[in-house]
C-alpha cells in the first residue's frame, strides 16, 4: 500500500472493511519507509474509503503507529471521518490513545511542519481543556490566530457567524497528550468520583500508583465525588481507612461528599472520621468556602519517610525534560530560551517574589516530577494566548499555568517513548507562592537548570 504525499502528509487509504482479517490493514515497514523518506512528518491512514472497522481492524495500523513514532518521530493517527467514526475510535481505546486523530486531511495540514505561517483563522473546540491547550499552541507556532471556545454553546454560537472563520477544528484529538485519569482538579483539590456499591472491588479500580505520586507532587485534598454511591461494605470502609492514614504522614486530607448513609452502617461513618475523613453534603461546601478549601489544600512540611533522591537513570533523560518545557514555553512566549546555569542540589529560589510555579509527576518505568518556576510576567504572557486575552486575575492564570504544564506533561512522555520509556503523568499542582513550593520542595535533591527567556529568569527542577 502506498501512500500519497500532500503538504508534508504521507497518507495511506485503505478501502472496504478493516475487521482484522483484511490485508488493506497491513501496512509493511518499505511502505513507511518510502513514503518518510519523501520527507513526510506526518503519516496518516485515511478512513474515507473505509466502510466498516473493528478495533482488530485498527490494530495493526496503531501498533504500526508505534513502530513509526520510535523510529521517525513523525506524528501518525487516523483522518478522513465523520462524528459516528470518531466516537467509535475514542470508545475503542478510551485512555490508550496515543496517536492523533484529524477530521480531514485540511485539518491535518494545519498542524504539519510543511504548512506553517498561513495566518488562518481557526475556530477550535473540544471538551477535554488540555486537548484545547494543545491544539491551540500547536496552531499559534505554525503562524495561525486559532480562537479557542470553552463550552460546546459558545461554540456552536461562534460556528453559525458565517465567514467568520478559515477552518473550524472539531472531533480532532491530538495524541502527544498524557494518559488521562478518571480524576479532574479543581483550585488544588483532586475529585475522584466513585458510584455504585463499594466492595473490594475499589482497591483494584483505584489507581494507588496516582494517588501516591499527586501526594508527591504536593496535592494535599482529595475529595471523593459520592453522589452516586448506594452502599459500601467492610472492605470498602478498610480500604478507605488505609488510604487516610498513610495520606496522615504527608498531611493530606481526604473528604466524602454527597454520600448517603440509608444503606451502609452510620458506624462506618463513625470508623471513617476517626480516620480523618471528613463529611459533606454538597461539593460547594467545599469548592466554594474559598477558607476551607486553600486551609485543606494547604502544602505543608510534613515529616515525609523513605525521602527518593535523583538517580542516574532519571539524570540520563534530562534532555527529554529539558526539550518538552522550552519547546513549549518557546511557543507560548515567541521567545529563545538561554540556558544560565545546571546544578545537582536542592532547589534554590534566589528572589521568591513576583513568581509562581507548578509541578507535575511521572511514574512507570522511572518517576519523579518536575518543578516548574515563573516570574509572574512569563507565566502571564505564556498564558493569554490560552485565555485569548490579558489578564491579572491570578486564579485564572494558575489555572491556565496548570494545562501549560500539563502540556509539558504530554510532550515528556512522548519523547520518553520514543526512548521505549513508558510512564504516566499526574495532574498539575499551582503553587500561587513560592513559600507554598518550598514546604513541598526545599528538602529534596535534584537538578536545577536557571533558563532566560528574553532576559526573564525561569527555573527548571527535576526531582523524586
Amino acid at each position: 500500500m502506498r501512500a500519497v504525499i500532500k503538504d508534508g502528509i504521507g497518507i495511506f487509504h485503505p478501502q472496504g472493511f478493516l475487521d482484522g482479517a483484511s490485508s488493506n490493514a497491513i501496512l509493511s515497514i518499505d511502505d513507511i519507509e518510502a513514503t518518510v523518506a519523501q520527507n513526510a512528518d506526518m503519516i496518516l491512514v485515511s478512513l474515507k474509503k473505509v466502510i466498516f472497522f473493528n478495533r482488530n481492524g485498527l490494530d495493526s495500523f496503531v501498533k504500526m503507529f508505534q513502530k513509526i513514532r520510535t523510529a521517525n518521530h513523525s506524528t501518525v493517527g487516523f483522518c478522513d471521518y465523520d462524528t459516528k467514526k470518531y466516537d467509535a475510535i475514542m470508545r475503542f481505546y478510551k485512555d490508550e490513545i496515543s496517536f492523533s486523530l484529524f477530521k480531514s486531511q485540511e485539518i491535518a495540514t494545519l498542524f504539519s511542519a510543511s504548512y506553517k505561517n498561513q495566518n488562518k483563522n481557526i475556530l477550535l473546540y473540544n471538551e477535554d481543556k488540555s486537548q484545547r491547550a494543545a491544539m491551540a499552541i500547536e496552531l499559534h507556532d505554525n503562524g495561525h490566530n486559532p480562537i479557542i471556545t470553552q463550552t460546546q454553546e459558545e461554540f456552536n454560537e461562534k460556528a453559525n457567524a458565517k465567514n467568520a472563520y478559515d477552518i473550524i477544528i472539531t472531533d480532532t484529538f491530538l495524541g502527544q497528550m498524557g494518559q488521562k485519569v478518571a480524576t479532574r482538579v479543581t483550585g488544588n483539590a483532586i475529585i475522584y468520583t466513585v458510584a455504585s456499591f463499594l466492595d473490594a472491588e475499589i482497591g483494584n479500580t483505584f489507581n494507588i500508583a496516582y494517588h501516591n505520586n499527586s501526594l508527591n507532587v504536593g496535592f494535599r485534598l482529595f475529595i471523593f465525588d459520592a453522589y452516586k454511591v448506594v452502599s459500601m461494605n467492610i472492605h470498602a470502609l478498610n480500604f478507605f481507612s488505609k488510604l487516610s492514614s498513610a495520606g496522615a504522614e504527608y498531611n493530606a486530607t481526604i473528604c466524602f461528599v454527597g454520600m448517603s448513609w440509608d444503606k451502609t452502617p452510620k458506624e462506618f461513618k463513625e470508623t471513617l472520621e476517626d480516620s480523618g475523613i471528613m463529611f459533606f453534603e454538597q461539593m460547594d461546601d467545599i469548592l466554594h468556602d474559598k477558607e476551607l478549601l486553600n486551609e485543606l489544600g494547604a502544602s505543608s512540611a510534613a515529616n515525609i519517610k523513605n525521602k527518593r533522591v535523583i538517580n542516574k537513570l532519571i539524570v540520563t533523560e534530562l534532555p527529554n525534560f529539558i526539550e518538552a518545557t522550552v519547546a513549549t514555553i518557546e511557543m507560548m512566549t515567541n521567545s529563545e530560551a538561554i540556558k544560565d546555569a545546571a546544578k545537582i542540589d536542592k532547589i534554590a529560589i534566589k528572589d521568591p517574589e513576583g513568581q509562581i510555579a507548578s509541578s507535575i509527576g511521572f511514574y512507570g518505568d522511572i518517576d519523579g516530577m518536575v518543578i516548574l518556576v515563573f516570574p509572574t510576567g512569563i507565566a502571564k504572557k505564556a498564558c493569554e494566548l490560552l485565555i485569548g486575552e490579558e489578564t491579572d486575575n491570578t486564579e485564572l492564570i494558575l489555572d491556565t499555568l496548570a494545562e501549560l504544564v500539563n502540556i509539558v506533561g504530554g510532550k515528556v512522555k512522548t519523547l520518553l517513548a520514543d526512548q521505549n520509556i513508558s510512564v504516566d503523568i499526574t495532574l498539575p499542582r499551582t503553587y500561587p507562592d513560592i513559600q507554598a513550593l518550598l514546604e513541598i520542595a526545599q528538602e529534596k535533591k535534584g537538578v536545577q537548570v536557571d533558563l532566560s527567556f528574553n532576559d526573564d529568569k525561569f527555573l527548571f527542577f527535576l526531582t523524586r
